[in-house]
């Protein structure tokens, strides 16, 4: 090959099909320096040698920018450079401050938070690890040394009761380690490195001093200070103090971000093909607040802003009635003035209709499966309509009918209580399971075709609802008993039966469902509840009820911008895409169809 010749150059590119293997995208941030976007090449080279494509993002801070920029990308590396302004924490410049790089400032610590409501995987290098606290809610250190001084001074003891400072900026060549860290065994980086202390370099006297909630500290220098943070919330976040694009050591970091990244390319692949629904929430709940469902807002746990970053296409909302004490008004237990429960259900229903109408190029309400795959391929989320607790029918059962031709999809029969249709898990036992209208409410419901939901039921009343009904059952929002071992949940012979006659349980992300210890609940807990429930039942019989705006949320699976985040654990525990598509709603949407198609 000449040295000098295109042709033969593009000659070996299209010789073969396809012309490159697929590579994660990995966006690095640049300096800025004199006027110009730079980069050490250093930081490419190492995302080429670890089998990614690398991308420069010039630090612009304009949303338009940003955003795309990061809708193109599968993973995002934050390379060092200045310090960060300390005013973005509220803070006062110390006399120890270094130079500041404002233009990346704003532009970086946007970035992040953007890219952390995404999921997309994150490295954060020297600079990096401390936007990254800083923009999540973490704090900074000035300066390494003065804050050791403070903290001296503060607890009013003698500098030689604290660890010795060592020196974090060498003058060692920058592929040259001038000191040792500390790896917690318990970590990413141990996984990675099997060693409990690894030799670093070092250009830096800022570091951080509290990564906050989100974050939990994985290795720190022989005086404290902190040399790498992850993720606290089982996500692909890792922050390191030192700079590993300089050292042989460090490829292992730089693998496992194009490793990460090819996990959230492949999930963003799969959630633009497959639907994806939340069979429960009660985010309606919230309605006497104001919420702004067009808007982030921090009061909810779904809108259009987490839906859109989550991937998530479309969630059941309920109008959810709370059980009233006995000889006590329904309407004292709820915000808005109505004179019945079905009068609340329709308020409920109506409230949504306005939210879908003022947003309806971007949102609608569906009642079938075609029309929520119709949504998804004019690039619309979908809202689907429920009802939690048979209450709502104020013992007519006309309002069956009434309600279905509103849009309902399912009626969950009961709440925390006994109420005119069946007993409750957490109940009395007023009619030993469902009673006489309940039988002719399930029947009703099944000619309608609306899903018979027995979640809340008592055990009873779900062995009876199964026999009544016709059509195949369902568990909107339950978990597995012999995991947690509440009322609430299903035990193995339910989660037979109900698969036996081809019904669905979709686990829910309310903590004491999960786990009935003290130990917080994480989306791990999930997981093993699903994997449970596919042990008993098969994957064709489960799916995922949130129960978000009603207690549910856990770390790892917080909100619905976290949807994509369930699927990354999905594939990292080696489900594929067509398990993957049934969970995500394929099975409900099977069931729906089905027994829709009983309406008479």
């Amino acid at each position: 090959m000449k040295p000098f010749d295109l042709q033969s150059r593009l000659d070996s590119i299209y010789t073969k099909f396809p012309q490159a293997k697929s590579q994660p995208v990995i966006g690095l941030t640049g300096n800025f320096v004199d006027g110009d976007t730079r980069l050490c090449e250093k930081y490419y080279d190492s995302v080429v040698k670890a089998g990614g494509t690398p991308i420069i993002i010039p630090p612009i801070a304009d949303s338009n920018v940003i955003i795309n920029s990061l809708e193109t990308i599968d993973g995002l590396i934050l390379t060092g450079g200045g310090d960060i302004n300390p005013l973005w924490a509220g803070e006062e410049p110390s006399t120890r401050l270094h130079s500041i790089n404002s233009t990346r400032d704003e532009a970086e610590l946007l970035t992040v938070r953007l890219a952390y409501n995404r999921q997309i995987p994150m490295l954060g290098i020297c600079r990096g690890i401390q936007t990254l606290a800083m923009a999540l809610d973490g704090e900074v250190d000035q300066d390494i040394e003065e804050a050791h001084q403070k903290r001296v001074n503060s607890a009013n003891e003698a500098a030689e009761n604290f660890l010795a400072p060592i020196k974090h900026s060498q003058d060692a060549d920058r592929n040259t380690p001038t000191h040792t860290i500390n790896i917690e065994k318990n970590s990413l980086l141990y996984t990675l490195y099997n060693i409990g202390d690894l030799a670093v370099n070092s250009f830096h006297h800022q570091a951080v001093r509290n990564p906050g909630k989100r974050f939990k500290i994985t290795a720190t220098a022989p005086d404290g200070v902190i040399e790498a943070i992850e993720s606290s919330e089982h996500k692909a976040i890792v922050g390191v103090q030192w700079h590993p694009e300089w050292l042989e050591s460090g490829l292992p970091l730089f693998k496992w971000l194009v490793g990460e990244a090819e996990y959230f390319h492949t999930a963003k692949m799969l959630h633009h093909k497959i639907v994806t629904l939340d069979t429960h929430c009660d985010t309606p709940m919230f309605f006497p607040q104001g919420i702004h469902f067009n808007q982030r807002d921090p009061r909810i746990l779904v809108d259009l802003h987490k839906m859109s970053e989550g991937k998530q296409d479309a969630v059941i909302m309920v109008a959810y009635l709370p059980q009233p004490k006995q000889d006590e008004p329904f309407s004292s237990n709820v915000a808005f003035p109505v004179n019945s429960p079905k009068e609340y259900a329709d308020l409920i229903f109506d409230k949504i209709e306005d939210i879908v109408k003022a947003n309806n190029r971007y949102l609608g309400i569906v009642r079938t499966p075609q029309e929520l795959k119709e949504n998804k391929r004019k690039g619309l989320r979908s809202i689907l309509l429920g009802i939690e607790n048979g209450l709502a029918l104020d013992h007519d059962i006309a309002n069956v009918r009434h309600f279905a031709q509103r849009g309902i999809v399912y009626i969950t029969l009961c709440h925390n209580g006994d109420n005119d249709i069946c007993d409750s898990c957490r109940g009395n036992n007023t009619h030993n399971g469902v009673s006489v209208f309940g039988e002719q409410v399930i029947k009703e419901m099944n000619r309608c075709g609306v899903m018979v939901d027995l979640s809340h039921g008592g055990e009873k009343s779900f062995y009876d609802a199964l026999e009544i009904s016709s059509q195949p059952i369902v568990c909107s929002h339950s978990n597995c008993k012999a995991l947690c071992d509440v009322l609430r949940n299903l035990t193995d012979d339910q989660l037979r039966a109900l698969a036996k006659k081809g019904g669905l349980a979709h686990l829910t992300l309310y903590h004491g469902f999960l786990r009935d210890d003290t130990t917080e609940a994480c989306i791990l807990d999930l997981i093993q509840h699903l994997n449970h429930a596919i042990s008993i039942m098969g994957v064709e019989h489960v799916g995922l009820g949130t129960d978000f705006d009603g207690d549910g949320g856990v770390r790892g699976l917080a909100d619905s911008s976290e949807a994509i985040n369930f699927t990354l654990h999905l594939l990292r525990n080696r489900f594929n895409e067509s398990d993957i598509e049934k969970i995500w709603g394929g099975n409900w949407l099977r069931l729906m169809a089905q027994i829709q198609k009983s309406n008479v």
